[in-house]
This record gives C-alpha cells, structure tokens and sequence, in this order.
C-alpha cells in the first residue's frame, strides 16, 4: 500500500497537540476584583484596503453603495467559477505582518472552511487556518511596558451582510461585502485588563492606518474583534474561556469585558462552573448572552482549497516590502517630539489620521501628519501645528468636519502663516482669513484675500488709525475707560479687545494698548 503523507494534516495536527508556551506576567491586582486574574486574548477581522475583493475582479464595497451591485459570479459562488489571488491584498498582509514583528512564511496555504448560512454563498469560506500568512511577533502597547504577542496572522474571504427586517420578519442578504479581503490577526492572551484590550485595539488601528493595509473603522464594520476571557485566581491554572463575538466598537468591547468577568466571578463564587460558550453583547443592557455553547459548535470539516495551489513567498519580495515600508506610529511620534512638539499636539496630529485618510491598495501620504511635514518645511514646528490644531482643526471641528474635508491647501496655509509672522495681517486678521477660505472653498492666495477682504495689518506708522479706533473704543464703552483711569488695569484688556473688532484685526494689539494708554492719560 502507498501512504502518501498529507503537509495540511501534519500542521493540524502539530497545532492541536503542540503545547502552548504558558506567558507568565507579573500579577495585577485589580480593586475590582479582587484576588482574581483576567485573561483576555483577541481574534481581529482587518478588511484589507483594496481596490478588489481577495479573489475576485469585483470591487471592493464602499458604505451606502446600492445592495448587490459590486459581486462577481465567483463572488455570488456559480458554479464553474475560479478564484484569482489579489497580489495587493497579499502585499499589505505582509506590510502588516513585518509592522508587528512576525514571520512572514515562505509557503502558506488556503483552506475551505465549511458551514452553511444564508450570509455565505458557496457554503464554505476560503481561509488560512492550518497554514497561515505568517507566525509570532508582538505589539507594545502604548501604556506601559507591555507587549502582546501575535499567534498569527492569515487571509480569509469576508462574507456578505445580513439584516434582519422585523416588519417583513425576513432577512435580507447583501453580497457587495462578500469575498472582500480580510486579515485575521489573532493575539495571544497577554492582556489582564479591559483597558489593556482597548489599548491593544487601538494601537493595532494606528498601526494598520500607519502602513496603508486597513482604515481600521469599527463603526463601518472593516475592523471587527472577537473576544476571548477566562478567569482564575492568582498563581491558578486559567480558568474556562468564553468568546464575545463581533464587538464593533472599543467602549463596548471594554464593557462586555467588564461584564463577562463579573458573570465568570459571580458563578464560580457560586459553585458552579463556567461553561465554554460563544456569546453576543446586549448593547443596551450592557451584558452579554449566549449564542452557543461548545459543544453547539459547527464542525467546519476544514480541507485543502483544491483550486489554490500554494503562496509561495520569495525572501526578495519580503525584503522589498520592507524597504519600503512607512514609518510606524513610535517612529512618527518620536520624531515629533524631536522636532518641538508637545506630547498634546503630537497626540491630536496622531489622532486626526482617524481611517478616512487612508488610500486603496497602500497608497499613502494624505492624512494630518503629511499635511503637517509638508507645512513645516523651512517654518517653525511649533507655530505651524498651533496654526494646524487649534486654528484649521478647531474650525473643521465647529463646521462638523473631518480633516479629509479640508479645502485648505498647504501653500495656502502656509502663505498664511507666512503673512502673520512677517506682521503683514495680524493674528486675530488670519484666523478670520482662515474662516473665509474653509467656508467659501476659495482657491485664492491669502495675500489676495487680505487685499481683498481689507484685512492687512496697520503700519506702525500709521497711529492715526489706531488713535481713532482707540477713540471710538473709549467713547463706546465709557465705565471701562473710567475704571482704567480710577487704577484697574485689567479692565483695558476689554478696551484693547474693542479696538480689535472695531478694527477687524488690522490693528497691532500691543500697539492699541499703548495708544489707550496715552489717551486715557490726557
């Protein structure tokens, strides 16, 4: 008899009786409570940024497109059809792998994973399971020094989107989401606390933002995580885990943590034991529920893709993508910090790269931070972002506004800062000009605006102007001029804030307060 040795078979089994490395950490020892760990570990489902679905021509779905209009008859699984691998979404899987430390493998695999749902077309999903992407590496957390290992990192299909219409108590499938390309990122359960998984979900989204390879929006459904938490007390073997699945949010997500240790604590205090489920979240009571238990759960009867030959990875690829990856969030931060930035400001730049900015297929190079790099050139660091965080943020802000919406070119806003520090317009003049440019779209050239919109600063030389401004201030509000004359001083600040708006900001601030002064001393 020929026995013909199966490799899938051989690293499924390997995974299923290997042991697994116990990572041991420090106790914590939380007030809530107390004397009892919490281990957490977390699967997240990354949609890869592409242009295309992962084996399909089919575009990739954006929010609010018409239902069933961006699917392939692979897509919809018609019998006949063939998978063609998308290069892009395995370059940025690799650009993710190598941003989080891990070995990105020579050779992986595709694997049909089987369940029947109305959400899933071809009755399987096509996965690395057994023979992933690539293996190891760790995340550091931005709050403390901890560091999250990775078990790995595979491709998958994603599956179409159900909803449910309770009028018509029917569901309805849409397809435009399915066979788009997904990453599963799955970490190892270093976590002890809900906060450390939110830390961990939104380090992973600056990350995957910071390479191009997912927008990392929750809200939207691209970036989903599924939970796993036991608990045990301290210097005891873990205790049973339960998954919580498809929290889309990270205060959820913190929350459903919170709630699952205290369901876990109230049951063993009890005498009972926890039993292996998968649970959902209940938003509004705030405390998950059981969807299954284990022993509930499908047998996915995984196999070898037979129309899938191997992903054979060579070492000059991996090192390509490498060389010319982009700079990662520590990277950015650092170097901002380098350049006179404070810990606030920095962390707003960082923070306006919300998802949104992020290009298809790796493109890069449009969210605040490369607006900022650009605008500090030859101009100083910390002048420029006050102008970017406080002045140009601040004002999208009010207008409901995301950065991706800024009208405000860089030469624009630069020309502007250009103008203020030359004293050319006033501070107060500029902020103005910049509220005229973002709320009429002007392509102008702000010195044009200012000419135009009689906004350049009033010469020193020029005290007539500022004299009569700071004449009409003080006949306009005449108890504030006599408290000025009785000894308060604090008072001019209001005289000084009178001759701005009267005159729109031309005039120079200190320069008013020294003309009031001298009036109100005749």
């Amino acid at each position: 008899m020929l026995v013909r040795r199966c490799p899938w078979r051989s690293i499924q089994l390997h995974q299923l009786w290997c042991p697994r490395q116990i990572h041991t950490r420090e106790a914590i020892h939380d007030k809530r409570w107390p004397g009892w760990q919490v281990i957490i570990g977390i699967e997240v489902h990354a949609q890869i940024k592409s242009r295309r679905k992962l084996f399909s021509e089919s575009s990739t779905s954006c929010p609010g497109e018409i239902p069933n209009t961006t699917v392939s008859t692979f897509d919809s699984a018609f019998p006949g059809t063939l998978p063609t691998l998308n290069p892009k979404c395995v370059e940025l899987a690799v650009r993710t792998a190598l941003a989080l430390n891990s070995k990105v493998h020579h050779q992986s695999a595709f694997d049909r994973k089987h369940y029947f749902y109305s959400d899933l077309p071809a009755g399987y999903q096509i996965t690395q399971r057994y023979s992933p992407l690539a293996s190891g590496g760790y995340l550091k957390l931005s709050k403390g020094d901890v560091s999250v290992g990775i078990q790995q990192i595979q491709l998958e299909q994603d599956t179409a989107k159900s909803t449910f219409d309770g009028l018509r108590r029917t569901s309805l499938i849409d397809l435009n989401r399915a066979g788009s390309g997904l990453m599963e990122i799955v970490s190892e359960p270093h976590m002890r606390s809900p906060e450390e998984a939110a830390d961990y979900v939104r380090t992973l989204q600056a990350v995957l933002r910071c390479v191009g390879s997912s927008d990392g929006n929750m809200e939207q459904g691209s970036f989903r995580c599924d939970v796993n938490v036991s608990i045990n007390k301290h210097g005891q073997p873990h205790g049973t885990r339960c998954e919580i699945k498809n929290l889309n949010s990270v205060k959820f997500m913190t929350v459903a943590i919170t709630s699952e240790v205290f369901r876990h604590i109230e049951l063993l205090e009890s005498g009972y034991s926890v039993s292996q489920d998968t649970r959902g979240f209940d938003e509004n009571k705030a405390e998950t529920f059981k969807l299954r238990s284990k022993a509930d759960s499908p047998d996915y009867r995984y196999m070898p893709d037979p129309n899938i030959p191997p992903l054979l990875l060579s070492e000059e690829y991996i090192e390509t993508i490498r060389k010319t990856m982009p700079d990662l969030p520590d990277t950015t931060r650092v170097r901002l910090r380098n350049l006179g930035l404070s810990e606030r400001d920095t962390d707003v730049l960082m923070a306006v790269d919300s998802g949104h900015e992020v290009g298809f297929d790796g493109e890069l190079g449009k969210g605040a931070v490369t607006y900022f790099d650009s605008l500090a050139q030859q101009r100083d660091p910390r002048v420029v972002v006050n102008w970017m965080t406080h002045e140009l943020i601040g004002q999208l802000t009010a207008r409901k506004e995301t950065f991706s919406d800024n009208p405000v070119s860089v030469e624009q806003l630069g020309e502007l800062i250009d103008l203020v520090q030359d004293g050319k317009i006033t501070g107060t003049s500029g902020k103005l000009l910049l509220k005229h440019i973002i709320a009429n779209r002007s392509s102008s050239a702000p010195s044009v605006l200012a000419r135009e919109l009689s906004l350049e600063a009033v010469s020193e030389d020029d005290n007539a102007s500022t004299r009569a401004w700071c004449v009409e201030a003080i006949e306009a509000l005449p108890e504030e001029a006599e408290a000025v004359r009785q000894g308060n001083p604090r008072v001019l600040n209001k005289l000084v804030g009178k001759v701005m708006q009267l005159s729109r900001g031309r005039a120079d601030a200190q320069n008013a307060r020294v003309v009031l002064e001298d009036v109100l001393r005749r």
